[in-house]
Formats: structure tokens, C-alpha cells, sequence
């Protein structure tokens, strides 16, 4: 299976802090945020990915996470010249994905949870015939593709942003499907604003009910970081979490290594050059 990790936008809701690098890049206490979606593919098992991203930001991309070999991935690249929606992203990744499967998580998308490598991994090997996403229980569901249910709690349909929403189950930001997800990116036409939604795409799914929807309940955390306060709120909670447990969230190292994608001497070698850090001192503890 391959992946891709859209990571585009110019992160207006953040300006100003967004006019000068990508909201991807921008950290998440003590990771670039784009280290979490890596991480949850890494999980998945994943080791194929294309970053796509504007232009601009791509070589900044590139820099921070070269080819990925260092965590036993192969990363590629491919711009999105303008936000033209989720769904472009099977389009322009078109090539990259060939026959295979796809998983897309969005670049600003935190996920914690025990239970969720299950959730991946059956999800992954789902994909080869099924699609998958994602359901969690947010407060204000209009800023979301919404999943409305009957009175019986089965799934009837997906929204885009809707005025009034049906239910508080809001789409996050990462889904597996089949090969077929190119050519059905292919007839998504722009909606009112514009976009490629990727709501299109997964009511599709639904119509020919080959759509699993999971639902993540109270013991996950899904964070989108679209704000100042959801910037902020993330870094306290993945600094909490890291303190009361003294275990990193996100580390890619750690991560790769219990893969299999990475030796341990491939750790300490790369925890190396960041001993004069809180991270690389926590590799160097735990694994020398």
C-alpha cells in the first residue's frame, strides 16, 4: 500500500505566522507537526509516501525530511499549486499510486489513542477492496464533512460543511481506499467553493456500500490544528502525555525501529546528532 500526506494550503487562519513557512512545518512541541501524520503511517506500516505541497514550501519539506531512508521510508514529492481540494490529491498523485491501494492523512492531523495501530492496520489491508474513514465527536461539526445517521445509528450520508448539521460525528483528516479512488477523483467536479471535496468521494464509496466508517471513541484524541488556540492546545497535549508517561508521541526513530524499518545502531547514529536535545536524549536513553 502507498500513502500520501497532503500538506498544502497557505494556513491563512494562522497568519501571520503562517506567511512565511508552511503550518506543517510549524511545531508541535518538540516535532515539526508533519512529523505525526508521518507517524501514523509508520504505524500503519507504510513506507511508501508522497508529500504534496506548494511550491514554495516543498524545498523546506525536503530539507527537514530528505528521502525518508532514515526511517526506513521512501518519500516523494509533488506540488499542489493551488488549494483546489483534498480530493486533487489523487490526481496529481496519480503516477505515484499506479495500482496500488492508497491511504491520504492530512498534514495538520494529530491522532493518539491505544487500540489505534489495530484500527490502521485493518484498515490498510481492508483497502485492497474497501474504503475507510475515520468518525469522532467534535462540538462544532459545520468546520466538517458530517456523517448523518438514522434513527437506527446507520450511516445515511456524508455532508460538507453543512449549515445544520444532522450529527456531531465530523470526518477527520486520514482514509484508506481501493485503487479505484483515481478514477473516481477523476469525475469529482468543483463544489460551490471552488474544491475537490473529498466528501464527494466518500459518499461515493457509501452509494456502492463499500465504505467502512470507524468510529473513534472516548479513548482517542483526533487534534486539527487550523487555529492559533487548536496550535496551542495540541503542544500542551502532546506535552502532557509525553511527561506523565515518559514516552515520546510522533517519534519517527522509535517508531521505525519497531517496524523493523530500522536497526538500532540506525537509532543511535541518528539520535547522534541531536544529543544536545530533550529528543535525542530520549533515544540515546532508551536504546543504547
Amino acid at each position: 500500500m502507498k500513502a500520501i500526506i497532503l500538506a498544502g494550503g497557505v494556513g491563512s487562519r494562522l497568519f501571520p505566522i503562517t506567511k512565511g513557512i508552511s503550518k506543517q512545518l510549524l511545531p508541535i512541541y518538540d516535532k515539526p507537526m508533519i512529523y505525526y501524520p508521518l507517524s501514523v503511517l509508520l504505524l500503519a506500516g507504510i513506507q511508501e509516501i508522497l508529500l504534496i505541497s506548494t511550491p514554495s514550501d516543498l524545498p523546506l519539506f525536503k530539507r527537514l525530511l530528505d528521502d525518508g531512508s532514515q526511517w526506513g521510508m521512501n518519500l516523494s514529492y509533488a506540488e499542489q499549486d493551488q488549494p483546489n481540494g483534498i480530493a486533487e490529491a489523487f490526481l496529481i498523485g496519480s503516477s505515484f499510486i499506479g495500482e496500488d491501494p492508497v491511504a491520504l492523512i492530512l498534514g495538520d492531523n494529530l491522532f493518539y489513542g491505544a487500540g489505534l495501530e489495530n484500527l490502521l492496520v485493518k484498515a490498510k489491508y481492508s483497502a485492497s477492496n474497501k474504503a475507510t474513514i475515520f468518525g469522532y465527536h467534535v462540538e462544532n461539526p459545520e468546520r466538517y464533512g458530517v456523517i448523518s445517521l438514522d434513527t437506527q445509528g446507520k450511516v445515511e450520508g456524508i455532508e460538507e460543511k453543512p449549515l445544520k448539521p444532522k450529527s456531531n460525528f465530523a470526518v477527520v483528516g486520514l482514509y484508506f481506499y481501493p485503487n479505484s479512488v483515481v478514477e473516481i477523483a477523476k469525475q469529482v467536479q468543483p463544489s460551490s467553493r471552488g474544491e475537490l471535496e473529498i466528501t464527494e468521494i466518500n459518499q461515493t464509496y457509501l452509494d456502492q456500500q463499500n465504505l467502512n466508517i470507524e468510529f473513534l471513541g472516548q479513548g482517542y484524541a483526533w487534534l486539527d490544528t487550523g487555529t492559533h488556540e487548536s496550535l496551542l492546545e495540541a503542544s500542551q497535549f502532546i506535552q502532557t502525555i509525553e511527561k506523565r508517561q515518559g514516552l515520546k508521541i510522533g517519534c519517527l526513530e522509535e517508531l521505525a525501529f519497531q517496524k523493523g524499518f530500522i536497526s538500532q545502531k540506525q537509532i543511535i547514529q541518528q539520535a547522534k546528532v541531536l544529543e544536545n536535545t530533550s529528543y535525542g536524549k530520549y533515544l540515546i536513553k532508551r536504546y543504547s
